[in-house]
């Protein structure tokens, strides 16, 4: 894969204007009952309420909406386990083209659901004996898409950062974001609109326990590969980080916190309950490494971006209520 160009604050900014009117400026929330037991100030960016009920609206559509218009009449394809899958499935039926989406057999039943219902043509893969990446490039050449990558591209990185870039337009300057990683792209796009806005921000990634390639990764100075993590975090399932994401946030990130799927659950009890919010285990993990005091140096001012809430409520009953 050729070098991307570095990713801009002023990327995140058109992919901004792009999204102006098409994604939704998801609210910030606040709890002094939070605040207290973290012993910060917190601002969370619920982009559980994004379309498609996560943040993955933002890259995928940023994304296909500068294809050119011969291959939008041809169409676009995606891999992933579940939100990027909508979030391109919804982006293509938006922009008038067709999508063909490779997402693994043991997907959220929920996010299967959700992506066929935006449209798309749904092809099944086995996440832990099969290459996603390379079976997503083949499915892209055979059919004449364009493939969409979940992180792994300029245009998806840049969207994803506008989430951090609506955060910090609210609040004001803050002394630390918390991000969740999966492959890099969130993390990547929202530090590089943090950092270009306030040099001092310290960025601080988190991932479940299980699945710690980033910060394996960001130690060794090089991308390293893990086995694929069997974790409720299905989200944050990977084994390496993005090859165009990691350059970035080996740059930009300061931390990588790791969290349990039983911190994981309570903050997604925490979430439910008193910020009356349905998270997904990886939308609930940089709120479980608060409240698990997984962050040191915890600053004063500390921004989180929940990333999603696709969950459905078998799953989130299973797990929150047992």
């Amino acid at each position: 894969m050729a070098a991307a160009p570095p990713l801009t604050l002023a990327d995140v900014r058109e992919a901004a204007a792009r999204l102006e009117g098409v994604a939704h400026r998801t609210p910030v929330l606040t709890s002094r009952t939070l605040d207290s037991l973290v012993g910060a100030e917190v601002f969370i960016k619920a982009e559980n309420f994004q379309r498609v009920g996560a943040f993955k609206f933002r890259g995928a559509y940023n994304a296909v909406a500068q294809l050119p218009p011969e291959q939008l009449a041809k169409g676009v394809a995606a891999y992933s386990s579940g939100n990027h899958a909508q979030a391109t499935a919804l982006a293509a039926r938006e922009l008038g083209t067709r999508a063909v989406i490779l997402m693994p057999e043991d997907a959220p039943r929920s996010k299967r659901e959700a992506t066929a219902g935006y449209g798309a043509e749904i092809v099944t893969y086995d996440r832990y004996t099969e290459d996603r990446t390379a079976l997503g490039h083949a499915l892209a050449e055979d059919r004449g898409l364009a493939l969409i990558p979940p992180y792994d591209h300029p245009h998806v990185m840049a969207g994803q950062g506008t989430a951090a870039l609506e955060l910090l337009e609210e609040t004001g300057p803050l002394d630390a974001l918390v991000v969740p990683v999966g492959g890099g792209g969130l993390i990547a796009g929202s530090a590089t609109a943090a950092t270009a806005l306030h040099p001092g921000i310290r960025i601080v990634g988190v991932e479940p326990e299980a699945g710690d390639d980033t910060r394996r990764s960001l130690a060794a100075g090089a991308r390293v590969t893990v086995p694929v993590p069997r974790t409720i975090a299905d989200g944050q399932a990977l084994a390496t980080p993005g090859e165009l994401t990691f350059p970035v946030n080996q740059r930009l990130v300061d931390a990588i916190a790791l969290v349990t799927d039983a911190e994981i659950v309570t903050a997604m009890r925490f979430a439910f309950e008193r910020l009356k919010i349905v998270l997904e285990p990886s939308g609930a993990t940089p709120l479980a490494a608060l409240l698990a005091g997984r962050v040191d140096r915890l600053p004063r001012r500390i921004g989180v971006i929940a990333s999603g809430g696709n969950i459905d409520t078998d799953r989130f009953t299973a797990l929150v209520g047992g």
